[in-house]
């Protein structure tokens, strides 16, 4: 089902797509799920050579029988922390604190960090930390809008448990990487309100540009994936032209499904750094070509080569 975990099927769906050479993007299309899930279970699960569907799927049924909470008889969850315990949440938290995060918030992120697989309760976090049940539920509140606490179903009651999830640091980057893509485009905008050659324009130009690089950055792929390849020889196709090409045009020369050049259009699109000083431009329905991204000059750098 689109947004739970990968089924046998699905895995094996992935491997053969794979086989057939079709990218992430597509793949994610196909199954209903983002591309970056795909990417993540490709790396996680490839052996030598080869993403194997059998492997991924022993690998996720180990990782789901470790995640589980053993029966409170025999776990610590809910023990008192020792003294040296304490001690690290208290400093972690303090350096986390001095990046910006809530004092609150950030002594329940380190309790929770240093919990064991099966996470901790509302509960439990009132009583290692000394705080009221208000407290805690404002800092979780916190700490789900960035992406990095879960909640899960308590198996021994009606209560929840929060939980550090494997993939939280990756959510969390590209919770910033989505806001930071916010501001360079809000601050574009700023730019064409008030004018280039303004003083508030030059600001806004100077923060657009750095929140565009920093989000590009923080979102581009690792190269070696299929797609961006792909989207590095559609580039090519297009410089090569040097006119606008449709759709089918370009899977046609690259001798590719359509799909395929559909996936590595998307990449461009979603990932404008791969084409960096350039940026990928729809003119028409289906019709591309590639022109100079406005922000690499400026006003007065364009107005000199246009002499």
């Amino acid at each position: 089902m689109p947004g739970g975990r990968l089924t046998h099927r699905d895995r094996r769906r992935i491997a053969a797509w794979l086989a057939d050479g079709l990218g992430y993007a597509e793949i994610g299309r196909r199954l209903g799920r983002p591309t970056s899930t795909i990417s993540r279970e490709v790396a996680r699960n490839t052996a030598p050579g080869d993403y194997l569907a059998d492997h991924a799927q022993q690998a996720a049924s180990h990782r789901a029988r470790r995640r589980k909470p053993t029966r409170p008889s025999e776990s610590a969850t809910d023990a008192q922390p020792t003294e040296m315990v304490r001690g690290f949440v208290d400093q972690f938290a303090t350096l986390l604190a001095a990046t910006g995060l809530p004092r609150m918030t950030a002594r329940v992120f380190a309790c929770l960090l240093t919990a064991d697989a099966g996470g901790l309760t509302s509960a439990d976090l009132v009583g290692r930390l000394h705080v009221s049940p208000a407290s805690v539920s404002k800092s979780i509140g916190y700490l789900e809008g960035m992406k990095l606490v879960l909640r899960q179903p308590d198996s021994g009651g009606r209560r929840e448990r929060y939980v550090i999830d494997d993939d939280v640091w990756l959510q969390a980057w590209q919770a910033d990487t989505g806001a930071h893509r916010e501001i360079a485009t809000a601050a574009q905008q700023g730019i064409e309100i008030f004018g280039a050659d303004t003083t508030a324009g030059a600001r806004l130009d100077t923060m657009g540009q750095f929140f565009g690089r920093l989000s590009e950055q923080m979102s581009g792929s690792s190269l070696a994936e299929t797609v961006v390849y792909d989207a590095l020889t559609v580039i090519a196709a297009l410089v090569h032209a040097g006119r606008p090409l449709t759709l089918d045009t370009l899977a046609t020369a690259l001798d590719w499904p359509r799909d395929r050049a559909v996936a590595a259009l998307d990449a461009i699109q979603h990932q404008p750094v791969i084409a960096d000083p350039l940026v990928l431009q729809a003119i028409e329905p289906s019709t591309y070509t590639l022109i100079a991204r406005p922000d690499r000059l400026s006003p007065a750098q364009r107005e000199a080569l246009e002499k």
